[in-house]
């Protein structure tokens, strides 16, 4: 067999089903391999989009997808979507076309050194020199990328490499070890909590990636600790949960910070340090703080980890619960930000104003899905508002990157989601700035017959940059942009399409794009002119 054959057949092996990607010269050994694969290739219209692909799937499985490109501009244009998946612990397998050996010491068309440019955006990567390495590479591969923290691999393989005769079979799939606390770590934990008479909770998105949400619940019941969740954590807790603080992360005030300034001890469980940075909750370092996590905790002035528990998250939270004596805490200042916090959406419901009010946007979301549907926001201004107000009460049902943060996530994750989920309404909720840079998956969605729904919220301009302006400068520069008739876009690509002039046409056509058998866009203009509200509310929020 050739090299391609046998990368296939390794990858089949380790358990990967789909492969992400656009065709190109330096990979057509790869592509023809395919057509004898158990592997599915999906055609995308850009490798961007193909590493978005990947890396949702992997965050909803834990298993790695792979996502293909060429060399050259394939390649640069892929590494986004792979950075985005790395930064946001997402199991993913990037393979590259890549010129022949015998060019790679001078210059050469398309040709750039990839193994340099993708380490710093990968956990691990390598080039394929012989043929031969190609079982261990792939296996290696495979458990870096769902490994403690997951991420993503990268492998460049030559082209000329990928024609060559292999010899060789895959390795037998060896199953990771489930690590837990050390007895002496698990006795500091019990005894700092023990001591402790304000503890929060926390939980990040290794919660979701442990599925750890029933032992999680099982310790807060236990101890009756409150929880606050990052915006990749959402759902650890479910939201109508008396314990439930919500979601954190705006800069400034919220009624969440009044929180992390009752705590005398932060118990984070499952927290990804490029979630939140600790300087905006515990300000001055003082708090001190439980690392519940997989791994041990990166070093930082503001997060004094003063005992750490690392391991498997589950078996971990488990012994905690089951160690500790059941306790009553104070949970009066806990209603109090649960009211104000869910009373200042539940006040937008019924808002007649146009363009339609952020908030009630994510009310009428919120009341017509059902707590398993999937919502996956895009970066931007709409983010923020998502992550503060979208409450959930399961893991991995409001998909929000909050690592790289790259734009144009949703729609390419929207296809993914559905994939793995066909039986959950998947929507995207986009910008029309982050929409217009993937938005051709739209054509992948239609081709595979994905019925996902499209909520765009529409500014003409980057509204979260004017936002940021606005704080910093009192005025704007350069942020306003054109767009085409969505409405007529989407239905040039296949797509039921719905526009919003009245307020109250959003919630019906929420209703009735989740009826249909066939994907929708949503063309919602929106008024962020509530962005400068909200900064002025945080504030002026006293803890």
């Amino acid at each position: 067999m050739k090299t391609a054959e046998l990368l296939l057949a390794c990858l089949e092996n380790e358990g990967v089903e789909y492969m992400f990607g656009v065709p190109g010269e330096e990979n057509i050994d790869v592509m023809d391999a395919l057509m004898d694969s158990r592997i599915e290739f999906i055609v995308t219209r850009h490798e961007t989009g193909a590493a978005f692909m990947a890396g949702t799937y992997g965050r909803l499985t834990g298993k790695p997808a792979a996502c293909l490109a060429t060399l050259g501009p394939g390649a640069t244009n892929l590494m986004t979507g792979v950075a985005n998946a790395n930064m946001d612990n997402s199991p993913l397998i990037a393979i590259t076309g890549q010129a022949g050996l015998d060019r790679h010491h001078k210059i050469s068309h398309q040709h750039y050194d990839l193994v340099s440019m993708y380490k710093p955006v990968t956990k691990w990567n390598t080039q394929v020199k012989s043929p031969d390495t190609i079982p261990e590479i792939v296996q290696k591969a495979v458990e870096q990328s769902t490994g403690e923290k997951p991420g993503a691999v990268h492998i460049d393989l030559p082209e000329d490499v990928a024609g060559m005769e292999a010899e060789g079979s895959p390795l037998p799939v060896r199953s990771a070890a489930k690590m837990k606390a050390s007895e002496q770590n698990m006795n500091e934990a019990l005894e700092i909590i023990h001591r402790s008479d304000h503890p929060l909770i926390l939980a990040g998105n290794g919660v979701a990636r442990a599925g750890a949400a029933k032992e999680l619940l099982e310790l807060v019941e236990k101890q009756h600790i409150p929880v606050v969740h990052t915006f990749m954590g959402k759902g650890a807790l479910p939201r109508d949960h008396e314990r439930n603080l919500l979601t954190a992360g705006l800069s400034g005030n919220d009624y969440i910070t009044c929180g992390f300034r009752e705590a005398d001890l932060i118990i984070t469980v499952g927290f990804d340090m490029a979630e939140y940075p600790p300087k905006n909750w515990n300000p001055d370092g003082r708090t001190p703080i439980l690392h519940v996590d997989g791994k041990e905790a990166e070093v930082d002035a503001y997060y004094p980890a003063a005992v750490q528990v690392t391991g498997c998250i589950r078996r971990n939270l488990t012994t905690l619960a089951q160690s500790l004596s059941s306790r009553t805490r104070d949970i009066d200042w806990v209603k109090n930000v649960r009211t104000q916090a869910l009373e200042e959406l539940s006040s937008f419901q019924e808002s007649e104003d146009f363009p339609v009010k952020p908030q009630k946007i994510i009310a009428d979301l919120r009341n017509v899905l059902d707590e398993g549907d999937i919502v996956i926001s895009d970066v931007g201004a709409h983010k923020m508002w998502m992550a503060r107000m979208y409450h959930t009460s399961r893991p991995n049902t409001c998909l929000i990157s909050n690592g790289l943060a790259s734009m144009g996530v949703a729609v390419p994750g929207a296809v993914a989601a559905k994939m793995v989920r066909p039986d959950r309404t998947v929507v995207a909720v986009c910008g029309d700035g982050g929409f217009q840079m993937t938005g051709a998956e739209l054509e992948t969605a239609v081709r595979l017959n994905l019925l996902v729904i499209i909520l765009l919220w529409r500014d003409n301009g980057y509204g979260l940059i004017e936002w940021h302006q606005k704080r910093h400068f009192e005025r704007t520069s350069h942020i306003s942009f054109g767009n085409p008739d969505f409405i007529e876009l989407a239905r040039a690509y296949g797509l039921q399409a719905y526009g919003i002039n009245h307020p109250k046409d959003l919630k019906p056509a929420l209703k009735e794009a989740v009826s249909l058998q066939k994907p929708v866009l949503i063309d919602c203009p929106v008024d962020y002119g509530e962005n400068m509200k909200l900064t002025e509310k945080l504030g002026d929020i006293l803890c």
